[in-house]
């Protein structure tokens, strides 16, 4: 049988990985992750999210702060990445450049590849199909760029590609550590990305069909241990704020910062579709999206149709997002032609990639060996424009920091010429903090928002409490109008950045009296 194998030119047909299969992986995925963390660095582009800033800089406040500790998670975003970089985030250096967010994102990205390179070859029995699996999801630059910064996404596809590996083996297996496997991937997720609270219905679903024995016992001891990440987090909202839901409703939620404000698809169901379906293929492009649709129609031959389906379950949340929830995405090609929330596109490579296998059990035997130019198809919009503006979701990052950057630089440079250890500054917290970020001032020196009482009773009455020599606002927010009212205010306005489409940054020096 073996030699009929190797002279067929069919790859081994066995649905169990090999341990030299996952060195070769390992170390290719290892390779991947560091020279793009490397060209990332080199290029300056892992803290052009605004969110990736944001989540190093609730990182390092647990640790450096005038508040330290538990309260400076936050209550909107879910803690699971701001606890992976906190051990990084002390280190100065590696705060200040990004690489406290590089590195557990990048291990992130290695462990989501070898799970689905794992879960591809359990479902279709084949290397050579794993392989085109691996390489369709790893080689894809929208997601190469997101496997370099401190952002949400890839560590969500390590729990996504879990919970995927864990449903196929469950179902083949019915053993107890692939039950558990899902129920930890299931926390991975739901203390990552609201995404994963949308998932848990339908995996204890599939976990309690699959059971062999004790189906209905199976599907609500699953739907509870999983239930339990999104009820601490709750929880914790109820502890914080005294709004369970202020998540959801609270004033930093989504709901809040979108406002009124209509946009495109909100209660409609054609143009939310037609708006993610556009992030979509901008991000996982369109032969690789073509290469999902062919994929989902073939793979009911292997058996692998229902997990398919699965993994179209995010973006079916976004859709919903887009619809139901104050979430807009806007795209170049769309009204009102801008970047925003396109990453959102991310998720639906890890479909296309996975139904892909699907396209080489369905070949005759003898032409199974094209199959492995897959990837290369896959690449073609990169292939032919290899710039790094065809890159979808660096393009979003670029785009919408061009005003904060342009302020960041000169304002770290006023404060590394200006400031003193132990001065003290007052700034919102957000995309102001940057700029101490690249300063290296311990943001134990800075007075925002997440220090509580101190920093409502200081920016409210400026005139009795104002220990901090320095303090940094942007034109027309709340601090800087509190702190220019010339009547009761100390402070005055030393420096003024100003950039184009974009308040000016403000910095104010208190005047000595």
């Amino acid at each position: 049988m073996t030699a009929v194998l190797k002279n067929s030119g069919v790859s081994p047909r066995s649905d169990r990985v090999s341990g030299s299969e996952l060195i070769a992986a390992g170390f290719a995925l290892t390779l991947l992750a560091v020279l793009t963390g490397l060209y990332t660095l080199h290029g300056g582009f892992i803290l052009y999210y605004g969110d990736a800033q944001a989540h190093l800089n609730i990182s390092r406040s647990i640790i450096d702060s005038r508040t330290p500790g538990y309260d400076q998670l936050g209550t909107v975003w879910l803690p699971l990445l701001h606890l992976l970089c906190l051990p990084l985030s002390a280190v100065d250096s590696l705060w200040s450049t990004g690489l406290a967010g590089t590195i557990p994102v990048g291990a992130c990205f290695v462990i989501a590849g070898l799970l689905l390179y794992s879960a591809a070859k359990a479902i279709y029995c084949e290397t050579r199909a794993a392989t085109v699996v691996l390489a369709c999801f790893a080689l894809n630059p929208n997601l190469l760029y997101f496997a370099s910064i401190p952002m949400t996404e890839v560590v969500f596809l390590a729990g996504l590609t879990a919970m995927l590996y864990a449903m196929i083996r469950f179902r083949q297996n019915n053993r107890g550590r692939e039950f558990w496997l899902g129920v930890g991937a299931s926390w991975w997720m739901s203390l990552t990305r609201y995404d994963g609270w949308f998932l848990i219905p339908f995996s204890a679903l599939w976990f309690g069909f699959w059971a062999k024995r004790n189906r209905g016992l199976t599907l609500v001891a699953f739907g509870i241990l999983a239930a339990l990440a999104p009820a601490y987090w709750i929880a914790h909202n109820w502890y914080e704020t005294g709004n369970a839901l202020d998540f959801y409703n609270g004033p930093y939620s989504a709901s809040a910062i979108q406002g009124s404000n209509s946009y495109p698809g909100y209660h409609d169901w054609k143009l939310a579709i037609s708006y993610y379906a556009e992030a979509g293929r901008l991000c996982a492009g369109l032969c690789l999206s073509l290469l999902g649709l062919a994929g989902l129609i073939l793979s009911g031959r292997k058996d692998a149709f229902l997990p398919v389906v699965f993994l179209l379950l995010p973006p079916l949340f976004y859709i919903w997002s887009i619809h139901s929830s104050n979430v807009p995405v806007f795209v170049p090609r769309l009204s009102p032609h801008s970047y925003y929330n396109i990453r959102y596109g991310i998720v639906l490579i890890v479909w296309a990639a996975f139904a892909s296998g699907a396209l080489v059990t369905a070949l005759p035997i003898r032409w199974r060996k094209l199959t492995l130019a897959l990837p290369l198809l896959a690449l073609c919009p990169w292939i032919l424009h290899p710039v790094k503006e065809n890159v979808i979701c660096w393009k979003e990052s670029q785009v919408n920091s061009v005003a904060r950057r342009a302020w960041t630089t000169p304002a770290a440079n006023f404060f590394r010429s200006h400031y003193t250890p132990g001065q003290g500054i007052i700034a919102p917290f957000g995309d102001l903090i940057g700029v101490f970020c690249y300063a290296k001032i311990p943001l134990k020196d800075v007075l925002h928002i997440g220090n509580g009482p101190e920093w409502f009773a200081t920016t409210s009455r400026p005139d009795l409490v104002h220990r901090e020599l320095w303090a940094m606002a942007q034109h027309g927010d709340a601090l800087s109008n509190s702190l220019q009212k010339r009547k009761t205010s100390p402070y005055e306005l030393v420096r003024s950045i100003e950039v184009p489409k974009a308040q000016a940054l403000l910095i104010f020096r208190k005047e000595n009296k």
